[in-house]
């Protein structure tokens, strides 16, 4: 296992490499591969953890991009961050639904919970609430067993969830870009804590 890579697999965001240079600033090397490239490349690259990518794509899209299964079988914490957190949500049995209107530009998120006793908190060094940045289509509505929802807001019921046992975490907002001011913190808490 590279203790130091973060592996950051590409769903098409117009952010995926600010993901990367974000990791790369907390002293963690991260790279971007392919989503469709995973099983070729995890194995090989043996990361301490995974970052799925947001994307254009709705889940239900025709040819959207897919959950690799090496990602739940790598055996190391894995962060979605937007579409991430749909399709995690979508492939492990919850629901995701298109939301009532798209959600673009600031909105305050409320932690449900700062700490976790069995690994690092995505949200320790953190308050309770976040100035982030969302940008979404759709929405997960059910949360698939196993989760436990960390984080709310006013138009996203599951702002952040977890599967703690699997270290699974996933986020609807967008951590990497400058108006999410506390996201830097949230990426260093993943790269480093978890």
């Amino acid at each position: 296992m590279n203790h130091e890579t973060i592996a950051v697999l590409d769903y098409g965001s117009q952010y995926a490499q600010l993901i990367c240079r974000r990791v790369r600033e907390t002293q963690v090397y991260a790279e971007l591969i392919p989503w469709d490239r995973a099983n070729e490349v995890l194995p090989k690259l043996q990361p301490k953890g995974i970052i799925l990518s947001g994307g254009p794509n709705s889940v239900y899209a025709p040819n959207a991009p897919t959950l690799p299964a090496i990602v739940l079988e790598a055996g190391v914490p894995v962060l979605g961050i937007c579409y991430g957190l749909q399709l995690l949500a979508h492939t492990l049995g919850g629901n995701v639904l298109a939301a009532q209107e798209r959600e673009y530009g600031p909105a305050q998120v409320q932690v449900t919970a700062l700490t976790d006793d069995d690994h690092g908190s995505l949200f320790q060094h953190m308050p309770p609430t976040l100035q982030v940045w969302m940008s979404h289509g759709d929405r997960v509505e059910a949360i698939p067993p196993g989760f436990t929802p960390i984080a709310t807001s006013a138009n996203s019921p599951y702002a952040a969830i977890v599967n703690r046992e699997k270290q699974i975490y996933a986020i609807q907002f967008h951590p990497e870009v400058v108006h999410t001011p506390q996201g830097i913190v949230l990426l260093e808490n993943f790269a480093k804590e978890i």
